[in-house]
């Protein structure tokens, strides 16, 4: 597009996918012609790793009514999915591949050809460079100049691999959210899945009903599985939390207190925390950052991140079959067995030895994000750096990536899972929109002038 400004948004996810719709609205707004190109590794535009799947059993983890994808319209979603004649209501769980139409429905919404417009690209970025905007270089040798660039990377970074003999054989599944990647699981062969979080909920919704008699084993240190919406849903309950100084100690205290002053009831007092999360976790002091993640992320996380009723009752029945095992401990080693996989798990006190078709690591993102090669070369060419938990990128308020000096720099900006270590709350689609809206009038604003985009007064 000749004569227009152009945003380069890394990553085609949810995180990006808003980001690349507010910047449109906001072009819109100011008549101003905009090029957005959508960078996606898996040419998965709009749908990224959460809303790709196509099993129909794979729900929302939030009703209806809390899934808008735009800022300033809470009820967008709702009434999307109504005028596409969906029955559903406010407190429905709808299938995430519903989230996924949604979702290029909006942004497909929110062009307006020739003036504003999105360039979807399939490629992986290798690299990003800085002259009067941004280069981005792509694998393989292609490049896109941009006059700014937003990292929409999602939660990029992976977890260590697990001590296994042959990673390529077929029956371990690196990565259940590839293509096709359960696919294969069929053949009624036990499954043993790393991980006993939300991927590990999805993992075993697929394969047991794919073959009535899959047996899936879940091992985590903790075995903890998330909780549970209530039905109904009842009312946020504010937790008060003591001024000044605040420790992970001084937090957990106010949650026991609110909760038995709630009559023992969690859930509305975990739900009145949420609006409060991001401003108590920058009150920590780096130590109590650590200290939270080590004693209290887990068992916050599980009651925060719940699972719809009838995906809660899923789980329920294949528990009380016994076609879901969850054990209480780690894998040690994995090697070729008589059944495919021959796998040693340290559990509850005792080594034993399951033989299973299927190894899948459900351990979801690694703690830190410099094992990602692209993450990895932007740290080590001074462009960006970690936040000091390496959970994510350093950032201004704002969302202007940090680089090595620390300093702000005016044409990259991050937002999303990026910002975990920054706000840890930051991955739900009601944090993303907002931080998209936010981004959009300071990016925008930017280019139009050809200034450089100031930082919000206060507050991240």
């Amino acid at each position: 597009m000749s004569g227009s400004s152009s945003v380069a948004v890394v990553g085609g996810g949810a995180s990006g996918t808003l980001a690349a719709v507010h910047l449109l609205r906001e072009a819109r707004a100011r008549a101003m012609p905009l090029e957005v190109v959508l960078i996606d590794q898996y040419g998965r535009h709009a749908l990224g790793q959460a809303y790709s799947t196509t099993d129909p059993h794979h729900l929302l983890n939030a009703c209806a009514n809390k899934m808008s994808g735009l800022d300033d319209d809470p009820g967008h979603f709702l009434r999307w999915a109504l005028e596409g004649g969906l029955d559903v209501s406010a407190s429905d769980y709808l299938p995430r591949r519903t989230y996924g139409r949604y979702l290029r429905d909006l942004l497909a919404g929110a062009e307006e050809w020739p003036v504003r417009v999105v360039r979807k690209v399939t490629g992986t970025v290798s690299a990003l460079t800085r002259g009067r905007g941004v280069r981005v270089h792509l694998s393989g040798g292609g490049r896109i100049d941009a006059d700014a660039a937003v990292l929409a990377l999602g939660n990029r970074s992976q977890a260590a691999r697990p001590p296994i003999a042959d990673a390529a054989s077929p029956g371990y599944v690196a990565d259940p959210w590839a293509p096709d990647a359960l696919a294969g699981i069929r053949d009624g062969a036990p499954v043993l899945v790393l991980g006993t979080g939300l991927t590990m909920v999805d993992v075993a919704v697929t394969v047991t009903r794919a073959h009535p008699d899959t047996v899936v084993h879940a091992v985590s240190r903790h075995a903890l599985l998330p909780r549970p919406h209530p039905r109904p849903v009842p009312p946020p309950v504010p937790t008060p939390v003591p001024d000044g100084p605040l420790g992970v100690g001084d937090l957990l205290r106010a949650v026991r207190l609110a909760v038995r002053d709630n009559g023992g009831d969690w859930h509305g007092v975990v739900d009145g925390l949420r609006p409060q999360a991001q401003r108590l976790w920058t009150r920590l002091s780096p130590d109590d950052r650590r200290r939270f993640l080590g004693l209290a992320a887990r068992y916050w996380e599980v009651h925060r991140h719940r699972i719809p009723p009838v995906t809660a009752a899923r789980i329920a029945d294949l528990r009380a079959g016994g076609r879901l095992r969850v054990l209480r401990g780690r894998m040690l080693r994995a090697e070729a067995g008589p059944g495919g996989l021959r796998v040693q798990v340290s559990a509850d006190g005792a080594v034993r030895e399951l033989d299973v078709g299927w190894l899948v690591d459900a351990t979801g993102p690694g703690a830190d994000i410099t094992r990602d090669p692209l993450l990895a070369g932007l740290v080590a060419g001074g462009v960006v750096r970690p936040d000091p938990l390496r959970l994510g990128l350093d950032a201004a308020p704002g969302g202007a990536v940090l680089d090595a000096a620390g300093d702000p720099d005016d044409r990259i900006f991050t937002l999303g899972p990026m910002l975990r270590g920054s706000l840890y709350e930051t991955t739900a689609i009601p944090e993303i929109r907002a931080q998209a809206a936010a981004l959009a009038p300071r990016l925008v604003g930017a280019l139009a002038s050809g200034a450089r985009p100031t930082a919000p007064a206060q507050g991240r």
